[in-house]
């Protein structure tokens, strides 16, 4: 390994690879990003940007205050942001709501939003209202919603002009991203180190590595002493026109970017590597997107994409430290906006193992060996 090496390389130039970048920058460390080839599947241009808590850990504690933690940083996150980058990434976060058509269903979710308000306690900060409350709070609602609920603490942001600010803060804290950097293997070496090939036949070295590759860390992850084995899962997006008048409300499946144009998602399927469009789907998205405010019904959609998220084996973060190659780390999760503020900070001082360094045990990647046990 050259001197000249940075001390640590990321794998993997997305949003969650970004975000550590910049944490791990920030604490004085020389660092390097390695991002894949444009064909690979990209999650992080692929989102929908939005910064949500509604339901996330119902049935798991320390993923309820995990996310709560991000929803209070996120403001002074894009603050950071923005002076380093210059650039403003449309923060808006005055609150969501999830609508429903069906009333069994909104009862489970609402009994889902309890069971999450009793592991965050006075944190916690939802509302539910039925179909006339949200008709007389929000005109143009369509007569089909039966109800929603809403937390104050739900945003969103532009998604890709956050990932865009990512970049440009690395590089303005000194960071290099290498972009079509495609890593084909990393080999812990015998004095301690590694040393990753790349596909254009280049060799570097780095004395920490941190896998954030997403859908590729599996291929690599076997190598360095980690298990776990995530899976992609497709994401169907549809995009209108862009309009002169404002959304009332944002939707974890309806919301309004800062030019204009309507967002409309949140479908899920487990398709493999399949990230292409299918016709029924977007047809459903149209149909979901009339049913809850039917003004859209003479809006043009003029895009449409598939998009594949990365999720662990239950859905929920990991965060892991190799321990037969030490200084290997894997962190994956398929929640890379609303988790950036602290992916940015509380994150890099678990790798660099401050005396601040929190403790992330819930989100090792032991759990699912220790559910397989049980």
């Amino acid at each position: 390994m050259q001197h000249s090496d940075p001390e640590i390389t990321i794998v993997g130039g997305g949003l969650v690879g970004l975000s550590v970048a910049l944490g791990l920058l920030s604490a004085g460390k020389r660092v390097r990003v390695l991002d894949g080839a444009d064909g690979d599947a990209r999650a992080s241009q692929g989102n929908f940007g939005l910064i949500w808590g509604q339901g996330k850990g119902w049935d798991f504690a320390p993923y309820a205050n995990w996310t709560m933690d991000a929803l209070t940083a996120w403001s002074g996150f894009a603050r950071q942001l923005k002076e380093l980058s210059g650039m403003d990434v449309a923060l808006d976060q005055s609150g969501g709501y999830e609508f429903f058509t069906d009333p069994a269903e909104m009862a489970g979710f609402a009994a889902q939003l309890e069971q999450q308000a009793a592991h965050l306690n006075d944190r916690a900060s939802f509302e539910i209202l039925t179909g006339d409350d949200l008709r007389s709070q929000l005109g143009g609602i369509g007569p089909e919603v039966v109800g929603a609920s809403f937390s104050p603490r739900d945003g969103h942001v532009n998604p890709l002009r956050f990932l865009r600010a990512l970049r440009c803060s690395v590089h303005a804290l000194g960071g290099c991203v290498t972009m079509g950097a495609t890593v084909s293997t990393i080999t812990p070496q015998p004095d301690g180190g590694f040393s990753l090939a790349l596909a254009n036949g280049q060799t570097l070295g780095a004395e920490m590595v941190v896998l954030c590759a997403g859908l590729g860390s599996t291929a690599l992850a076997r190598g360095l002493g980690f298990e776990t084995q995530v899976r992609p899962q497709r994401g169907e997006l549809l995009i209108t026109e862009k309009l002169g008048d404002r959304l009332p409300f944002l939707s974890s499946t309806i919301r309004q970017v800062d030019e204009g144009g309507i967002q409309i998602g949140g479908t899920k399927a487990e398709t493999g590597m399949d990230d292409s469009e299918s016709l029924d789907v977007m047809a459903g998205l149209a149909r979901h997107a009339v049913t809850v405010f039917p003004a859209l019904a003479d809006v043009r959609v003029v895009r449409a994409w598939g998009a594949l998220r990365v999720m662990s084996p239950d859905g929920y973060p990991v965060y892991a430290k190799s321990a037969a190659h030490p200084g290997a780390f894997l962190v994956t999760c398929h929640s890379g906006v609303t988790l950036a503020p602290l992916h940015a900070s509380v994150l890099a001082e678990w790798i660099l193992n401050t005396s601040d360094t929190p403790d992330m045990e819930a989100f090792d990647e032991r759990r699912f060996a220790l559910s397989h046990a049980a």
